[in-house]
């Protein structure tokens, strides 16, 4: 953002609360260090995932028919040579260079399927090779195995376009109706469900129907070097959603879609923990986020060392009182923002259209095991500038406040400024707000114990 060259005006967090009006010059808040605080921040979480263990058996695909001429179907040929993998214990696919036209494909465990340089997986377009039902299953799928990995510098390409029209039209509707849900059936590109040492590692992901990867149930889980690109305007494709996982680590990923670019879910009793994001890059996108499902609890999650670009959120936190639950210790730390709509959201109130005015009370409601519970969380070592819409906002309900929230070290130049409300022990340490218009920091009467 173009810095306005009228005079900043400089206010302290007394005389922001004391303040009775807005002004038209832009303002800055500057405070200073935090002396006290009543419990610790949340502490980073370093993970280190169990790798798979891929045995010494080597495999070529052009061994089982297979033919990378781009036309030609090999759901057959790649079945069949992953049947082989599996009856040998397991080993190493390769697929050589062309491009492979399938259908579906199951994974086996002991495998890596392994994508040589100009080497692409190519989806079948047609909805029913994927049908199950009235919904879809997932494009690539492994169902309760053990040590897998697919890892080269080749590509799957999930033929999104052919499913993006339809999702479209069917988001508008949703959306118009105010549905809760708004994500038509579409096959997800790559799915573990409850496996255990799992690897992403290289490859490069485009064009998925809906969700790109989604690892759900598993324990000990790595993305590393992925690479996953789909139009901004492509519906519901989110990058990376690791739920109910224990032990993942993504790192030194490439992200730039349509949706969540990494969603951290727990929408079951067991939960999401032990999570590390580091040095990865986001571009499109609607950020680095937590649900909107986390009624199983997420905890101990650090993003770390991260930058933004273009996305639309940075940090998001986000759930609603139908699908909330217990999400502490996070810690995200070390970002870097560029043009992102907002630097900070954690809100109780998704979608966005549930979110009540600027000042405006709501009414509680009896607290629920579906109650979104936001705590412990620590933001530090942010800077971004030239955000599009505000600063972000603070935002929990009138019968679970967000507590004990850390801001330290912060800045942020936006159009306008930092919206607290429900909220209670929030500490801003050596945070500066440039707002072009308005207060930098909205803190609401439904606000207590705000340290600085």
């Amino acid at each position: 953002m173009t810095t306005p060259s009228y005079p900043r005006l400089v206010l302290s967090i007394a005389m922001l609360l004391a303040a009775a009006a807005a002004f038209n010059a832009c303002a800055t808040l500057e405070q200073p260090a935090s002396t006290a605080m009543e419990r610790a921040p949340a502490k980073s979480t370093d993970v280190s995932p169990a790798q798979p263990v891929i045995p010494d058996h080597k495999f070529s695909l052009a061994d089982y028919g297979a033919k990378g001429d781009g036309y030609s179907m090999n759901t057959e040929a790649i079945q069949k040579a992953i049947a082989a993998v599996d009856a040998a214990g397991g080993g190493t696919l390769e697929v050589p260079a062309g491009t492979y036209l399938t259908g579906a494909i199951d994974l086996c465990s002991s495998l890596n399927l392994h994508l040589a340089p100009n080497a692409t997986i190519l989806f079948s377009p047609d909805p029913e090779e994927y049908r199950n039902g009235q919904r879809f299953r997932p494009l690539i799928q492994a169902n309760n195995l053990h040590d897998v990995m697919i890892s080269g510098n080749g590509t799957i390409n999930g033929s999104g376009e052919a499913w993006w029209p339809a999702a479209r039209i069917f988001k508008a509707e949703a959306n118009a109706n105010k549905a809760r849900g708004n994500t038509s059936p579409r096959p997800t590109m790559v799915t573990f469900t409850n496996c255990q040492r799992v690897m992403l590692q290289g490859i490069k992901l485009t064009k998925a129907p809906v969700f790109n990867v989604f690892i759900t149930g598993c324990d000990d889980a790595t993305a590393d070097h992925v690479t996953i690109l789909n139009p901004a305007d492509s519906p519901n494709t989110d990058g990376i959603d690791p739920s109910v996982s224990h032990r993942v680590l993504i790192t030194h990923c490439n992200i730039d879609t349509g949706d969540d670019c990494i969603a951290i879910k727990s929408g079951s009793g067991r939960g999401i923990q032990d999570v590390l994001i580091t040095d990865c890059t986001f571009g499109h996108g609607h950020g680095c986020s937590f649900g909107s499902e986390t009624n199983g609890g997420d905890h101990n999650v650090t993003v770390r060392n991260c930058t933004f670009e273009n996305t639309d959120i940075g940090v998001r936190l986000k759930s609603d009182r139908t699908r909330g639950g217990d999400v502490s210790n996070v810690v995200y730390e070390n970002l870097t923002m560029k043009n992102v709509g907002q630097a900070i959201v954690i809100t109780s109130y998704y979608p966005d259209r549930e979110i009540p005015a600027p000042g405006a009370h709501v009414d509680a409601m009896p607290l629920g095991p579906r109650t979104p519970q936001w705590s412990n969380i620590t933001i530090r070592n942010i800077t971004a500038t030239g955000c599009t819409k505000n600063a972000g906002m603070i935002l929990g309900l009138p019968e679970s406040l967000a507590t004990n929230i850390t801001l330290s070290n912060i800045t942020i130049d936006a159009p306008a400024g930092l919206r607290i409300g429900y909220a209670k022990d929030v500490t801003l340490d050596k945070v500066s707000i440039k707002a072009a218009k308005g207060d930098p920091l909205i803190v609401e009467d439904t606000v207590t114990g705000l340290k600085q």
